[in-house]
C-alpha cells in the first residue's frame, strides 16, 4: 500500500466515524407521526368513551374516530440526527423545530399537564355544543375571566363580574350572548349589566368587531349547569383537537337516528360552545392515522384546508366543515351514501 492510498483510507475511516457519531446527536427538532385513533362511540378498557345520564340514548353502527399525533422529541426525550432524517424522509410524518411543539423553559411535565386541561376544556365546550345543537338550554354562571387591553370593556368591567342582562334582556346561556352580540352592529354602544360583590350594575360598553361580529373584548370562563349528564371518558390523550369528534359522538348517542349507518368517520377540530370548529396541527398525520385505522371519511375543519390539500392519503375523502351543524349534516349525509355531495378543500 501507498503513503497516498493509507492517507484516503484513513481519511475515509475517519469521516464515517464523525457522520455515524453525527447521527446520534441529539438534534433541536420534534417529529409528528400518525398517533391511535379513538371511536367516540365505542369504549376504551370496557367503559364506554360517552356516558349519558338523564336523557334517552340510542345504538349506532358506525364510527366517529377521533384522531390524534403521537411527537418525539421534546425535553429530555431528544431526538437524534438520524431521526431527524428519517422522518423527513417519511411522508407520514413531519419534523419541526422543537420549540414550536415545547415552549422554552416548559418541561415536558408541564406540558402534559396543559394538554389535560385543555382536553377537559374541549369536554365542557363539546358537551354545551352538542346539546344547544340538539335544542336544549344550557343554563351557564358567565364569569369574566380576563378584559381584552383596548377594547370598550376595559376600564369598566372586572375580572370575576358576572355577565347577567344584555340591552336590558337577562342573558342565562353563553349561546344567547353569542346570537345576542350577532345581532349587533360593530362599533355600537350596548349595555350589560353585571353582577359584581353581590350588587348589579349596568355599564355601557363600546362593542369591537372579531370575525365580522360584534366582541365585548370580554375572556369569559362559563359555569355549567347541564341539563343532561355527559360524562367523557378517555386516557391517554390531551389537548383540544378531539372536541368535534366528542360533540357529533355525543349527539349520535341521543338521536334515534343512526346518522352514521355503518360507515367509519375520523376527524378533528377545536369546538366552542357556539359549535365553532376551529383548526388544529398535525392534520396530515392524523389523516394517515385516520386511513390506517379504517375510516373512509375525514372532517376536517375549514380553516386547515391549506394543509389538507395535496396531503391527502389514498382512500380518503375529506369533507370540510366550519361548524358543528356543518359537521353534523355531513355525517348523516355519509350515512345515507350521499358524501360524494359534500364540499371538501378543494372547492372554494
Amino acid at each position: 500500500m501507498t503513503r497516498r492510498s493509507i492517507t484516503l483510507g484513513v481519511s475515509l475511516l475517519v469521516t464515517a466515524l464523525l457522520a455515524a457519531g453525527a447521527l446520534v446527536l441529539p438534534a433541536p427538532y420534534a417529529m409528528r407521526s400518525p398517533g391511535p385513533t379513538e371511536d367516540t362511540l365505542g369504549s376504551q378498557g370496557g367503559t364506554p368513551l360517552i356516558q349519558i345520564e338523564g336523557a334517552p340514548t340510542y345504538d349506532s353502527t358506525g364510527e366517529l374516530r377521533l384522531t390524534t399525533v403521537s411527537v418525539a422529541g421534546g425535553p429530555g426525550f431528544e431526538m437524534t440526527a438520524g431521526q431527524v432524517i428519517q422522518g423527513w424522509l417519511d411522508p407520514q410524518r413531519s419534523v419541526v423545530p422543537v420549540e414550536s411543539v415545547f415552549p422554552e423553559e416548559t418541561t415536558k411535565e408541564e406540558q402534559q399537564e396543559l394538554s389535560q386541561a385543555e382536553m377537559l376544556s374541549s369536554q365542557e365546550a363539546a358537551t354545551a355544543a352538542a346539546l344547544t345543537e340538539l335544542g336544549y338550554d344550557v343554563p351557564a354562571t358567565l364569569r369574566v375571566a380576563a378584559i381584552e387591553p383596548g377594547s370598550g370593556s376595559e376600564g369598566k368591567v372586572e375580572a370575576d363580574d358576572v355577565v347577567r342582562t344584555f340591552q336590558g334582556e337577562p342573558v342565562s346561556t353563553y349561546a344567547g350572548l353569542i346570537a345576542d352580540l350577532a345581532e349587533t352592529t360593530p362599533g355600537s354602544d350596548v349595555v350589560v349589566g353585571v353582577q359584581r360583590d353581590g350588587s348589579d350594575q349596568d355599564l355601557r360598553i363600546t362593542t369591537g368587531q372579531g370575525d365580522g361580529r360584534a366582541v365585548l373584548g370580554l375572556y369569559i370562563d362559563p359555569e355549567y349547569d347541564f341539563p343532561v349528564d355527559v360524562t367523557i371518558q378517555i386516557d391517554d390523550i390531551g389537548g383540544p383537537s378531539a372536541g368535534t369528534m366528542f360533540a357529533l359522538g355525543i349527539i349520535d348517542r341521543m338521536t334515534r337516528e343512526d346518522e352514521a349507518n355503518g360507515a367509519v368517520i375520523a376527524g378533528t377540530g377545536t369546538i366552542d360552545v357556539s359549535g365553532e370548529v376551529g383548526p388544529i396541527g398535525g392534520i396530515e398525520q392524523k389523516m394517515y392515522g385516520a386511513v390506517r385505522d379504517g375510516a373512509a371519511w375525514f372532517l376536517a375543519p375549514a380553516s386547515n384546508c391549506e394543509s389538507v390539500v395535496g396531503n391527502v392519503p389514498e382512500g380518503l375523502r375529506v369533507v370540510k366543515v366550519a361548524n358543528l351543524g356543518e359537521a353534523r349534516d355531513a355525517v348523516t349525509a355519509i350515512g345515507a351514501g350521499q358524501g360524494d355531495t359534500l364540499p371538501t378543500c378543494t372547492q372554494q
